[in-house]
C-alpha cells in the first residue's frame, strides 16, 4: 500500500518549479514594459527641461538607452520561452503589448520631444508624423501576430507561404533601434541648435520617421538571422567575433549601435533591389511580355 501511495504522490516541489519556469519569460517581458515606460517618462522630462541643455541631453540619452535595453529583453524573453518550452498565448499577447509600448509609443514620443516637436512651422506636421509612425507600428505588430497563427496575409487576406527565415516588413524593434541609436549618438536635442540647423535636422528626422513607418507596413523581407556566426557555426570563429562585437559596443556604443541599426534597416531594401536586378539580368528579352500577371 505504501508503494501505491508513493507512485501516486508527485514530487512536492515539481509543480512549483514548473510554475516558476513559466514565469521567467514574463519577467523579461515586464522588464521590457518597464524600459518602455522609463523611456517615455524621460522623454517627457527632457522636453520639460529643454531650457537646461545639460539636463535634457542626459534625459534623452537615458531614454534612448532604455529602448536599447528593451530590445535586448525582447530578444531574451522569446529565446528563454523557446528553450524552456514555456511559450503560451498569454505570453505572446503580453509581449505584443510590451513591444507596442517600447518600440512604437516610446520612439514616437522620443522623436517628437527630442527632435521636431517644438520646431516653428512644423508643429502640425510633427504631430502627424509621430502618430503615423505609431499607427504603422501597431499595424506591423497586428500583422505579425496574424501571420504567426495563419498563412494568410493580414492586409489582403490572400493565402501565402510563411517563410520562417524572414520578417515581412521592418520589425518594430529595428525601427525603434535606429531612432534610439541616433539619439544615443547625438543626445543634444535639436531645439537647442541654431535656427537653420534646427529646421533642417527636424525635416531630416521627419523624413526618417515617415520612411521607417512605411517600411514597417511594407512587404519587404528582413532576415531573422542577421548575426555574426548565423551560418558559420565553428566556435573558434563565432565566439571571437561575438566578443569583438560586444567589446565594440561597450567601448564605442554610440558608433556601433547607430551603425548596426542602420545596417539592419537598410539591408531589407537592398536585398529587394538586388533581387530585382538579378531577375532583370536573368530574364530573357521579351519574356516579361508573355508572362501572366502575378508571376513576377
Amino acid at each position: 500500500m505504501s508503494d501505491d501511495v508513493g507512485r501516486k504522490a508527485p514530487f512536492p516541489g515539481r509543480s512549483v518549479i514548473r510554475r516558476g519556469i513559466y514565469i521567467v519569460p514574463s519577467l523579461f517581458t515586464i522588464g521590457n514594459i518597464l524600459c518602455g515606460f522609463y523611456a517615455v517618462v524621460n522623454a517627457v522630462k527632457g522636453y520639460e527641461a529643454m531650457g537646461r541643455v545639460a539636463v535634457s541631453t542626459d534625459l534623452f540619452n537615458k531614454a534612448s538607452v532604455a529602448i536599447g535595453v528593451a530590445w535586448l529583453l525582447d530578444n531574451l524573453d522569446g529565446r528563454v520561452a523557446r528553450l524552456t518550452n514555456t511559450t503560451t498565448e498569454f505570453g505572446v499577447e503580453l509581449d505584443s503589448i510590451a513591444d507596442f509600448l517600447s518600440f512604437s509609443i516610446a520612439p514616437a514620443i522620443l522623436a517628437y520631444t527630442w527632435g521636431y516637436g517644438s520646431t516653428p512651422g512644423l508643429e502640425k506636421l510633427a504631430w502627424g508624423v509621430s502618430f503615423f509612425f505609431l499607427i504603422c507600428g501597431a499595424l506591423r505588430l497586428a500583422r505579425f501576430n496574424v501571420m504567426a497563427r495563419t498563412t494568410s496575409d493580414a492586409f489582403t487576406g490572400k493565402t501565402r507561404k510563411l517563410d520562417k527565415r524572414y520578417f515581412v516588413g521592418l520589425p518594430t524593434p529595428g525601427a525603434a533601434g535606429l531612432i534610439a541609436g541616433l539619439i544615443h549618438f547625438h543626445p543634444l536635442p535639436i531645439p537647442s541648435l541654431a535656427d537653420e540647423s534646427r529646421h533642417f535636422n527636424s525635416l531630416l528626422l521627419l523624413s526618417l520617421m515617415a520612411a521607417l513607418a512605411l517600411l514597417m507596413v511594407s512587404t519587404i523581407r528582413y532576415s531573422k538571422t542577421i548575426a555574426i556566426g548565423s551560418k558559420v557555426r565553428h566556435p573558434f570563429i563565432t565566439l571571437p567575433s561575438i566578443s569583438l562585437l560586444v567589446a565594440g559596443i561597450w567601448f564605442y556604443s554610440q558608433w556601433m549601435l547607430v551603425g548596426l541599426a542602420s545596417i539592419y534597416v537598410l539591408h531589407g531594401p537592398l536585398l529587394r533591389l538586388l533581387g530585382l536586378l538579378r531577375y532583370l539580368r536573368t530574364s530573357k528579352p521579351g519574356e516579361g511580355s508573355h508572362s501572366e500577371p502575378g508571376q513576377v
